[in-house]
């Protein structure tokens, strides 16, 4: 579950992010449109904690019913593992690495063993219909 009250974001005078407020409710899929420039990136990474909103409009960030907007750098690292994923399109997987090894990493990171780590990878590959193309390193996947 998200809920996202006020959330701006400023980059020195421009104005990106102008009071967005969302609600995702838990197993809801959302996507998120609009022109290049609009903002979406932005508040993707407000929403991932990747970022921080413009803090002078007082916003409100609940994730699975916890306010992460002034939680610790070390809080915030522990609670983003255990309650938030990722998948990116550009860069960010590591090319010596199958597509099941890039998924298991952050379950590794968190101390969980191989063989959980790997099933629950695989459940997410499936899920996002990559099921045939687990043992694929990133350059042989399509963006």
């Amino acid at each position: 579950m998200i809920q996202a009250t006020n959330i701006h974001k400023y980059y020195d005078d421009l104005h990106v992010l102008k009071g967005v407020n969302l609600n995702i409710n838990k197993g809801e899929i959302v996507s998120i449109v609009g022109a290049s420039g609009a903002g979406k990136t932005t508040l993707l990474q407000i929403l991932g904690t990747l970022d921080e909103a413009s803090s002078a409009e007082k916003p409100e960030l609940l994730i699975n019913n916890t306010s992460v907007i002034n939680l610790s750098d070390k809080v915030l690292t522990k609670f983003r593992n255990e309650h938030i994923g990722f998948i990116f399109q550009f860069h960010q997987l590591l090319p010596e690495f199958t597509a099941l090894e890039n998924v298991c990493i952050p379950a590794f990171i968190k101390g969980i063993n191989k063989a959980e780590a790997e099933d629950k990878a695989k459940q997410l590959l499936e899920f996002l219909g990559l099921s045939n193309r687990i043992n694929h390193k990133p350059n042989e996947l399509s963006g």
